[in-house]
């Protein structure tokens, strides 16, 4: 592991243990060259998947980007970063389960506006106001008004 201060390759891990979400490993480390410490978050990655995009270019999926994503829909919201890479990992689990190694990203768009939709409704529409790419206040009435009737047939579903 390269050191971000100096930029040596002779680091050592002080430490290691699982990080609090237990998606990742956390490792302290130390540069042997300037002593700088920092820390690392090493997850595991199954397989590589690739992102299809509306164009049809295929890109490897990017977890940080998916990350940044949601925590601008969720900017200035009631929630905190361990709920944003809770999100993250859960969408990417579900990802991997298909076993497919190529997703559209309108799968990934769907499964993070699932997941926002659970944590957060407003952080839900701003989400979907790039992803559904909306041009003017009536896309967020239409948006918000099919919005609120899905939510009261789920509420009708039986069993609820």
């Amino acid at each position: 592991m390269r050191c971000p201060f100096c930029g040596s390759d002779n680091t050592s891990v002080k430490d290691s243990r699982a990080a609090e979400d237990d998606t990742a490993v956390r490792r302290r480390r130390v540069c042997e060259s300037c002593g700088a410490r920092f820390t690392t978050f090493e997850r595991v990655q199954l397989r590589e998947i690739m992102v299809v995009k509306r164009d049809s270019k295929r890109v490897p999926f990017d977890r940080e980007r998916l990350a940044r994503s949601i925590t601008i829909a969720l900017r200035k919201r009631p929630v905190d970063r361990e709920q944003i890479d809770q999100m993250v990992s859960g969408i990417l689990r579900k990802l991997e389960s298909t076993g497919e190694q190529e997703v559209t990203s309108n799968d990934v768009g769907e499964l993070a506006m699932d997941a926002l939709k659970r944590v957060d409704p407003v952080g839900y529409v701003r989400f979907a106001s790039v992803y559904r790419d909306f041009k003017d206040p009536s896309d967020f009435a239409q948006f918000i008004d099919k919005a609120a009737l899905d939510d009261e047939d789920e509420d009708d579903a039986p069993g609820k």
